[in-house]
């Protein structure tokens, strides 16, 4: 990972920890699929993608979400829950995305909970 993606995936963790989330993972890799982030609040179990540009950018980093990267995002949670046992069973599980712009010294964070639904097949 690059510099520009530790720091925004520092910033990510440090925004979700304020807003309540314990993180519980950073880069868990389950074979050849990585999950940036994945943290636990009341609301249930995240699995969350950072995406992380310097500024300026010509588009909201979320567009580099495709459907690929969900489908990849989806086969690493999957590797995950089951590598946990039960210990997650009646969590519910959301799929999130924060974008980090980075500008000179001002950090903008973007959350977007529960950004897609899986489709597993």
């Amino acid at each position: 990972m690059d510099a520009v993606g530790k720091r925004g995936e520092d910033a990510a963790c440090l925004w979700l920890a304020e807003e309540g989330h314990t993180v519980l993972e950073r880069n868990w890799r389950g074979g050849h699929q990585e999950i940036d982030v994945i943290s636990a609040d009341r609301k249930g179990l995240h699995f969350v993608e950072v995406k992380t540009r310097k500024a300026p950018v010509a588009a909201d980093p979320l567009v580099n979400i495709t459907a690929a990267k969900q489908k990849n995002l989806v086969k690493a949670a999957l590797k995950y829950l089951h590598s946990s046992g039960r210990r997650f069973a009646d969590a519910e599980v959301n799929f999130d995305v924060i974008t980090v712009v980075l500008d000179n010294d001002t950090t903008y964070i973007q959350y977007y909970p529960q950004a897609f639904i899986p489709i597993y097949d």
